[in-house]
């Protein structure tokens, strides 16, 4: 044998033991992590479904979900949103595309939600014992325009990441994801929750309607691609609160709703037949047919709640688990107003078996530091961007690492005191 070949061998050998090394070195500490029972992220068996009404994983156990939403992370709200000079979301893009261009104003976008929630906070809604966030986002996060211009990212594909980041990270600490439309295409409401306050044109009878819907379902379509089979994703939340403060009559509020909801969930069922859908019962007990009518099949119905009495709470909750006895119920969003309070609302909820989702995780806005609509507040001096008149560097720098949650916000209190009892 030649020296060259005994040279050669023996560094195969070194390398064959090295590797079995480190198989040894590791194996001991991942087989004491599955026993020690340590989280180690989701597998298929925890792959959501419904069963009557209820909802299970594959191992047949029932799981109810009790979350929180991650409102103004990827669609801002003015009330809790650290900017002025903007009537909504919309309105403050178009202000920052106008003056510093597309690709610099998307740059000012990411800095936002690179800091509004980190990994910190998802180990905070963790370890508070949450199972589940709801994630609101709208169409500009993944169009440029309003007239279907999509965004790329470095590989020229469309560009997820914020999606693919929260449903991974999440993942990873055992926590579902609820996908939420909260600003489709055209806009389903009059509300600035939508992004853009009076402008809704998704149902319009029109070319520009169409055009609109088309794209809506172009985005839901790319979605429940892109996440079919991801036991992360509890379910697709098709339109958050569709035709709210629309000026027509509830016939027609049913009519445009149900519509694009059969539309919506075709879509999804032609790439992904196996992920929940949730639909919103917006604003009373009987805002959708029945799932056997319409055709829907493994899905949740959705209630959000925004009244001032505890007797109308529990009237609300009951009336809608009487007419849908055999779906799925999950409250997306609630606050006690008036008299209603949080004991009450938990305590019907726990009755009814509902599913229920906190509004919301955080906030900048004025007074939201000792306020019971969040869970952290930013401190009292936080500093807001003026989108038409800040330079570019002191919107990034407002928008920087003061918004991240261990930086420029402070426990308001509410989780221990109205909330923490009911988690578990």
């Amino acid at each position: 044998m030649q020296l060259k070949e005994v040279g050669f061998m023996k560094k195969t050998i070194k390398r064959f033991l090295c590797v079995v090394m480190c198989f040894v070195l590791i194996l001991p500490f991942a087989l004491s992590a599955a026993a020690a029972g340590i989280d180690t992220g989701f597998t298929q068996e925890d792959f959501l479904v419904t069963k009557g009404n209820k909802i299970y994983n594959q191992k047949g156990e029932e799981i109810i979900l009790r979350g929180v939403n991650l409102g103004s992370w990827l669609i801002q709200e003015d009330w809790l949103s650290p900017y002025e000079e903007a009537q909504d979301h919309h309105d403050m893009l178009e202000v920052l595309i106008d003056r510093f261009g597309t690709e610099r104003a998307y740059a000012l976008m990411n800095t936002y939600q690179d800091n509004w929630i980190t990994e910190y906070d998802l180990d905070q809604i963790k370890e508070m014992g949450f199972n589940c966030v709801r994630v609101p986002f709208w169409y500009r996060n993944f169009y440029s325009d309003d007239n279907g211009t999509k965004i790329l990212d470095k590989n020229g594909e469309w560009d997820f990441r914020y999606l693919d980041w929260i449903v991974d990270e999440c993942s990873k600490r055992q926590i579902y994801v609820i996908l939420d439309m909260h600003g489709a295409p055209g806009f389903q409401s009059d509300a600035p929750h939508s992004g853009k306050r009076d402008s809704c044109r998704l149902y319009e009878n029109s070319e520009q309607g169409e055009f609109f819907r088309t794209l809506a379902d172009e985005l839901w379509t790319a979605i429940a691609s892109r996440f079919n089979g991801n036991p992360a994703v509890a379910m697709y939340d098709l339109l958050n609160e569709p035709s709210c403060d629309c000026d027509y009559g509830e016939v027609t509020r049913r009519i445009n709703n149900t519509k694009e909801y059969k539309r919506l969930y075709k879509a999804v069922r032609a790439v992904d037949e196996d992920h929940i859908i949730t639909l919103e019962c917006i604003w009373t007990a009987f805002a959708l047919p029945h799932k056997a009518l319409a055709g829907f099949k493994n899905v949740v119905y959705q209630v959000h709640f925004y009244q001032k009495s505890d007797f109308i709470f529990v009237l609300f909750v009951t009336l809608t688990k009487l007419y849908y006895m055999n779906t799925p119920l999950m409250m997306g969003e609630f606050y006690p107003l008036g008299t209603t309070t949080w004991e009450s609302c938990f305590k019907a909820m726990k009755n009814l078996n509902y599913n229920w989702m906190l509004w919301t995780y955080k906030a900048s806005g004025h007074g939201m530091w000792d306020s019971d609509w969040v869970m952290f507040g930013a401190k009292d001096g936080f500093e807001r961007a003026k989108v038409q008149t800040d330079s570019y560097e002191e919107i990034a720098r407002k928008w920087g690492s003061c918004l991240r949650t261990d930086e420029g916000f402070q426990n308001t209190g509410h989780y221990e005191r109205d909330v923490a009892a009911y988690v578990k």
